[in-house]
């Protein structure tokens, strides 16, 4: 346990030490804030338009069905921020292991007393810190926001679940893609590969009209329908098994990685 401690702290000042973390994290910060106060401004804008068309107040009871944040707030801030988390997040992990390989220095960790698994869980443990912190970064400006005018609470702590889950499956993706390369661009670019193809697979059950099926199987295999119920205030079991199962493979994918290392 002495020498996994090592390794995590030896991980978090390494990934810390990176200006591409604190880049990313403000990167985070500001881009989440602009999406989420701008679809809340044009959701106070249609609320206030449509009282002054109608002279009918801000009553609950008389605010039409399409006027509610969860149509105009929740869900196209859920679709955007996925979206952004696919495109930093392998920025993030594709140093991870790459960057050892290249530099030589993962062939010392190899022969250390750490099993592949200790390695791998430091290294995962480490990286999933910082996308915990870059979606709480994220949080501070909406979450003021929504306690202040005292709505949807529980919306904007499903969409922040959701969102963790997605962000930590993306990081799992990014570090498999990491530790089967010795080149940080080839693990970026794996990883948004992937992680846009998991995205979302509507364009291919498109073309499966005849075989339901594997239409069916493809859609259980997506990312989006998956975090999309956290968009509704739904924290579901089976979504979050997804994202959990989703990063136990990627982390045997990564321990096998090690160990073919081991017997080279």
């Amino acid at each position: 346990m002495t020498a996994l401690r090592a390794l995590i702290r030896k991980e978090a000042a390494v990934l810390f030490g990176s200006p591409v973390a604190y880049l990313t994290l403000a990167m985070v910060g500001i881009v989440t804030a602009l999406v989420f106060f701008d679809h809340l401004r044009v959701y106070n804008q249609t609320l206030f338009v449509w009282s002054s068309s109608t002279m009918g107040g801000f009553e609950t009871d008389t605010i039409p069905d399409y006027i509610n944040l969860r149509v105009l707030v929740f869900l196209p801030v859920m679709e955007q921020l996925a979206l952004m988390l696919i495109g930093l997040v392998p920025l993030v992990t594709m140093r991870v292991f790459a960057e050892e390989r290249a530099r030589g220095t993962d062939e010392l960790l190899i022969t250390t007393q750490l099993s592949s698994g200790r390695i791998v869980a430091g290294k995962f443990i480490v990286a999933y810190a910082l996308v915990a912190l870059m979606l709480a970064v994220s949080f501070v400006y909406p979450a003021t926001s929504i306690v202040t005018a005292g709505l949807g609470l529980r919306h904007l702590a499903a969409v922040y679940t959701g969102l963790l889950a997605l962000g930590l499956g993306i990081a799992s993706i990014g570090l498999a893609c990491s530790a089967f390369t010795s080149s940080q661009l080839v693990a970026a670019v794996s990883a948004y590969a992937i992680a846009f193809v998991l995205y979302d697979f509507t364009w291919a059950t498109q073309f499966l009209a005849e075989q339901p099926a594997l239409a069916s199987f493809l859609d259980q295999l997506s990312m989006h329908p998956r975090f999309g119920g956290f968009a509704e205030g739904l924290v579901a079991v089976p979504d979050m098994v997804y994202f959990a199962g989703l990063g136990a493979v990627s982390f045997g994918l990564a321990w096998l990685s090690l160990d073919l290392d081991r017997v080279r």
